[in-house]
């Protein structure tokens, strides 16, 4: 493991930072992860990702009117 600095802007900095604690993550392994992902030569998950992506893209959607704004939600 290595320790490194890293400039990043305060405010993205912050809502992370928020976000992760909200979740209960630590942002070192999110931060960890996602330079992986950039990473890997085959990425699995990202593949995986994408196929369900596509399959929810071809769905069938009605729209919803709501109180607060439109909703789209699977036929």
């Amino acid at each position: 493991m290595v320790i490194k600095t890293f400039n990043v802007d305060e405010e993205v900095y912050r809502k992370f930072s928020a976000y992760c604690k909200d979740l209960g993550l630590s942002m070192s392994k999110q931060v960890d992860m996602f330079m992986r992902t950039q990473v890997e030569d085959e990425p699995k998950v990202r593949q995986e990702f994408l196929d369900r992506l596509e399959t929810i893209r071809k769905g069938k959607f009605v729209k919803i009117k709501g109180s607060l704004a439109d909703r789209y939600v699977r036929d």
